[in-house]
């Protein structure tokens, strides 16, 4: 089981996990839940359910991911298997991504 941080503009919104390749979930922080001031972060992952689970990376997670050539090259220079979708996105969402979120793993 493997699981990450996710975070919105720096601040922790929910923990991300991969229970196996088959199962996910993805649950808000506590305080970032209650904090009716604190959005979504997704509007496929509203905040009127705290915990949510799927039998693939959900979609809003995956498509963080690059596509084509560029994720080829990346599951090859960072040595990841080209379908460990939830590996990539820790080894590449970290830093610098294109919105608010930003994906850290749990050590």
């Amino acid at each position: 089981m493997r699981s990450a941080e996710v975070y919105y503009n720096g601040e922790l919104a929910g923990v991300l996990t991969e229970e196996s390749r088959k199962k996910f979930r993805f649950r808000y922080d506590d305080a970032w839940f209650i904090n009716d001031k604190k959005p979504p972060i997704s509007l496929t992952m509203p905040k009127n359910c705290q915990e949510y689970k799927e039998d693939y990376l959900f979609p809003f997670f995956f498509n963080m991911l690059s596509e084509g050539f560029n994720r080829k090259l990346q599951n090859k220079s960072l040595k990841i298997d080209e379908k460990d979708y939830f590996g990539l996105l820790m080894a590449t969402a970290q830093y610098d991504t294109i919105g608010a979120i930003t994906i850290k793993p749990v050590q």
